[in-house]
């Protein structure tokens, strides 16, 4: 079936390129063979476009590509050209500009006889053509990808293709899809690629090989769609489809890796830190029965049920299982990788509707692979930086998208930067109504005493939190200018000031929870005089599409140097909240995957946290604070089995918390380095 289609578009397109010819020798100049249009998405929001252009040059195709969006402001454009036969091999690839904000990208390839010539900014490199290959970088443009699955049709389907100079994608085809678009019911085959990004992206195309809609995640890793011009009512469609085939493919691959699906199951002899304070007790023995625990406690007074599998754990530690709570689940892949580091619920602060909930309801049901998800519904007001397409620009809005949420089982609202007041208010009085309670941001035009006079609940970042205990910032600085008077504002607070124990207060008052995520700043103040390994073990561990970007980092300067300080105090912050009696929760804005919930911990530690105090963050804290401190957060008997087991104790050394073993997500058990390993992360 591949083999035809690919031969038949082939003869299809040689076809085309020698009427073209004779047509351009008749009339004198070049004639377009193909041009397409793709709208771009982000958080399923029209964010750009990008267009394409194939011509013939010679005996060769020659395809011209333009890509450019605003992701909240920020431009990101980018240029392609690429050369290749009639049968898509490649003979030169030029690709310029930026793949986000943050990321540019400056490379080149040059197919010579039996040698490619890469290069890669400056630097270059020179290798031995592959048998098959394919000219390609990372998600963008998607007009490449449509050309890859051309090419590898045509030339009998491998199962892995190689993309110079050293990565290997794997096209697999999935099945077919029924979409309703561009005027009726269109026929499209389903596929997905490994390799590009980290890990999978689904592409749909038509009975021409035309590529209709790809959905991926871009170099920020939020979600990034590409939908042909005339298929964008099929948006949601295509996400929802996405979700539920990759948590399907994952579920089916997560059945080959060791652990214990027993109904019943007994873990003997290890160091039980139960999460509620008390003090570690050693040779305990915990009992799992029908997905709860049914007890927990010292060994020679609990014994085995008849039946049970046993594992012994004796010199290893058993935890409940870790909350995450600023996740953004933003491809299935992130399922493993945070049961890995041993996080059995996240709470998701802002995703498409349509995939996380395909995702949260295959979880739920057992279908999929990763944490059980409690989901915030993220909402913005109409501005230049608006995210998503959740728009509160009237308190009616606010109202009917409170609603919406509420219906679909979300259990917060999250408030993003472009909210103005009457509309939080809105949103907070509705969610209060149900129950629900409101997180995010701290809205431009607000500060952080109006947001929580209003109704929030839950402050998203410490630095919103520093912005309540230092003078405003001159609105007329703009750009660097204002980011430098800011960090050192940050910087310079004192913690004994006026100003910082008003703060203090107030959120105490207030009962105001703070999930700070100090490990993305961290991150993102990385420089080559603090490289990301220095601080962040776990960025050696992750697949090479991640760990390029994370570990591209620039020289020391002046307002990185400010904004390291700043940062320093947000740790101190972050103590001083803690002391103050005000509730701190583990979340981490993604960062490193699976790895950074642990570097959040550590910092926490570094704060003034006991590793005790640290763990419970990550615990019963954020369990408490979200309503399940009855199902999960601590070890004791009738709450749902989520636990993990390491290798070494954290209360002796919170790095220790990295040492996971096993993890147990609702009564099924997994070995922690297999699940690594099944999304391309060393354990």
């Amino acid at each position: 079936m591949k083999s035809l289609r690919g031969i038949q578009f082939v003869l299809y397109v040689t076809t085309l390129l020698a009427g073209s010819l004779l047509s351009a020798q008749d009339h004198g100049s070049p004639q377009t063979l193909e041009h397409g249009k793709f709208i771009l998405h982000k958080f399923e929001q029209p964010i750009g476009e990008e267009t394409y252009d194939t011509e013939p040059e010679g005996n060769l195709l020659v395809t011209k590509i333009g890509f450019k969006y605003s992701d909240r402001g920020r431009e990101v454009p980018l240029t392609a050209t690429y050369r290749s036969r009639s049968d898509f091999t490649a003979q030169s690839f030029e690709i310029s500009g930026k793949t986000s904000p943050h990321v540019d990208i400056n490379q080149e390839m040059m197919v010579e006889a039996n040698t490619i010539r890469f290069r890669n900014g400056r630097d270059s490199t020179e290798l031995n053509t592959p048998k098959t290959f394919f000219p390609i970088s990372a998600y963008a443009p998607v007009t490449m990808q449509m050309f890859m699955v051309r090419y590898w049709l045509s030339h009998g389907s491998p199962q892995e293709l190689a993309a110079p100079p050293a990565r290997q994608v794997r096209i697999v085809r999935q099945g077919a899809d029924v979409v309703e678009a561009n005027g009726g019911k269109k026929h499209l085959e389903r596929y997905t690629v490994g390799g590009l990004i980290w890990d999978r992206e689904t592409l749909w195309f038509d009975e021409k090989n035309d590529l209709i809609a790809a959905v991926t995640v871009d170099t920020d890793l939020d979600q990034f769609e590409a939908i042909r011009e005339g298929y964008e009512s099929a948006l949601g469609t295509f996400v929802s489809r996405a979700g539920a085939d990759g948590m399907l493919a994952l579920s089916e691959q997560s059945r080959n890796i060791r652990g214990s699906r027993s109904p019943v199951i007994a873990l003997v002899g290890g160091t039980l830190v139960d999460g509620t304070g008390a003090p570690p007790l050693s040779n305990a023995t915990v009992i799992i029965e029908n997905k709860r625990i049914s007890a927990a406690g010292p060994s020679p007074k609990i014994g085995g049920p008849p039946g049970a599998a046993v594992i012994d754990v004796h010199g290893k530690t058993i935890l409940p299982g870790l909350w995450d709570m600023h996740a953004h689940f933003s491809q299935v892949e992130w399922g493993p990788v945070y049961l890995a580091a041993g996080v059995t619920t996240a709470r998701d602060c802002g995703n498409e509707f349509e995939f996380i909930t395909a995702v949260r309801d295959a979880i739920a049901k057992g279908e999929g692979l990763g944490p059980q998800l409690v989901l915030a519904g993220i909402v913005d007001g109409t501005s230049p930086t608006a995210v998503g397409v959740e728009r509160v620009d009237t308190p009616e809005e606010a109202r009917t998208w409170t609603d919406r949420y509420h219906n679909a089982g979300f259990q917060q609202m999250r408030i993003y930067n472009s909210v103005h007041l009457d509309e939080l208010k809105a949103v907070t009085e509705e969610a209060h109504r149900f129950g629900m309670t409101v997180t995010g941001h701290v809205p431009r035009e607000l500060d952080g005493y109006q947001a929580i006079e209003a109704g929030q609940d839950q402050i998203n970042h410490v630095p919103f939190i520093a912005a309540m205990m230092r003078p405003p910032i001159d609105k007329n600085l703009k750009g660097t200018d204002r980011a430098k008077a800011s960090a050192a504002a940050d910087a310079a607070i004192d913690l004994n000031s006026e100003p910082a124990q008003r703060a203090i207060s107030f959120l105490k008052s207030h009962h105001t929870v703070v999930d700070p995520t100090l490990a993305i700043f961290e991150l993102d103040n990385a420089t080559t005089a603090n490289p990301p390994p220095s601080f962040e073990p776990g960025v050696l561990k992750i697949p090479v599409e991640l760990s390029e970007q994370l570990l591209d980092v620039g020289p020391p300067s002046e307002l990185s140097d400010l904004r390291r300080k700043a940062w320093m105090k947000d740790v101190e912050i972050v103590g001083a909240l803690h002391r103050a009696g005000i509730p701190v929760v583990a979340g981490t804005d993604q960062s490193v995957p699976g790895h950074s919930l642990h570097r959040e911990m550590e910092l926490y530690v570094q704060a003034g946290f006991t590793p005790m105090e640290a763990i419970q963050a990550a615990t019963i804290v954020p369990a408490r604070m979200m309503g399940m401190e009855k199902e999960v957060g601590t070890i004791e008997g009738g709450k749902r089995a989520d636990l993990v087991i390491l290798s070494a104790n954290p209360l002796d050394d919170i790095h220790n918390g990295r040492k996971v073993e096993r993890v147990i997500t609702n009564g099924v058990m997994y070995d922690s380095a297999q699940l690594w390993q099944s999304v391309g992360f060393k354990p």
